[in-house]
């Protein structure tokens, strides 16, 4: 059973300023998803699902059904507001999406198989994917909630020109995540990284923490979880225009109540996204050396 790739792309980005999903980045017009999706294929996967939110949906099936539908099994999936379980309902002013969580979720019915999520503003690098699809192959049992995180080291993940938001892991001896601390303003301190807190206290990074990039591996198992943790999530902040339901902050409360184990994987690759305008040339750059060095082709669709 070939996995699936889910691409979580119904963010806007308001600090990078627009759509940088769909922001050509590759030489011949590629986003970055254009490359997940390529890496995603050599790697072994079989399905695509896309969430997207409305005021994109257009746009984006007009971009994927041009370069993947004839590569491989693609799907949308709109993370609406609205979707809630009864009796909640979404308040009138809210705007904001609930968060990776609630997105994932919008998947339930959409995903039968093992299956990786990503962001789709982050560029991961081959060897990701073919790690994560070589550990999903060995998943028997689709109904156990036992799951899979590619850690990256802190320091490749880091921005130039502002702070960022990282899930900082605690690996055991034996490999399996024991918890992930999301860290919401970490900035670039020389090869480590550097957080300052509200309460006044800076924590220091060496840059070699493994690192969350939600780059998650899952068994359909997991709807029922978020199910089960979106209900008492509503509960205590439906009702805030702000709050949102994080993946991270998900998985670390069932692995700390041994509802799920969870194998942390490890990738080299050197993380490259767009967080802030000026992250733009060094992915662009980034992306044209990989092409000169042949690890991509100058046009990735292009018919031979």
């Amino acid at each position: 059973m070939k996995p699936t790739l889910v691409i979580m792309a119904a963010g806007i980005g308001s600090r990078y300023g627009g759509c940088k999903q769909i922001d050509p980045v590759g030489p011949a017009g590629e986003i970055i998803i254009d490359y997940s999706v390529y890496d995603a294929l050599r790697a072994g996967f079989g399905k695509l699902v896309m969430i997207v939110n409305r005021t994109i949906e257009a746009e984006f099936r007009t971009h994927v059904g041009q370069r993947f539908e004839s590569q491989i099994d693609t799907h949308y999936v709109v993370q609406d507001i609205n979707a809630l379980p009864e009796p909640f309902v979404a308040p009138a002013d809210r705007i904001k999406p609930w968060g990776t969580g609630h997105a994932v979720l919008a998947c339930r019915g959409q995903v039968n198989e093992p299956f990786a999520v990503i962001n789709a503003d982050d560029f991961y690098g081959p060897t990701t994917y073919a790690v994560l699809a070589e550990h999903l192959a060995t998943l028997q049992d689709l109904d156990a909630p036992t799951y899979a995180l590619v850690a990256f080291r802190l320091g490749n993940t880091l921005s130039d020109h502002g702070t960022v938001a990282r899930g900082i892991c605690k690996v055991s001896e034996d490999g399996h995540l024991q918890t992930v601390r999301e860290c919401l303003k970490i900035e670039r301190c020389g090869s480590g990284g550097r957080m300052r807190e509200e309460n006044r206290t800076t924590t220091e990074f060496t840059g070699d923490e493994p690192t969350s990039m939600n780059f998650w591996g899952f068994t359909p198992r997991l709807f029922e979880q978020l199910q089960e943790q979106f209900v008492p999530f509503l509960e205590n902040h439906g009702k805030d225009l702000e709050a949102e339901f994080l993946l991270p902050v998900i998985i670390d409360e069932i692995i700390g109540g041994s509802r799920a184990q969870l194998t942390v994987l490890h990738s080299r690759e050197r993380w490259h996204g767009v967080t802030y305008q000026p992250d733009k040339p060094l992915l662009v750059a980034a992306v044209q050396g990989l092409v000169d060095e042949g690890a991509y082709p100058a046009n990735l669709w292009e018919k031979n």
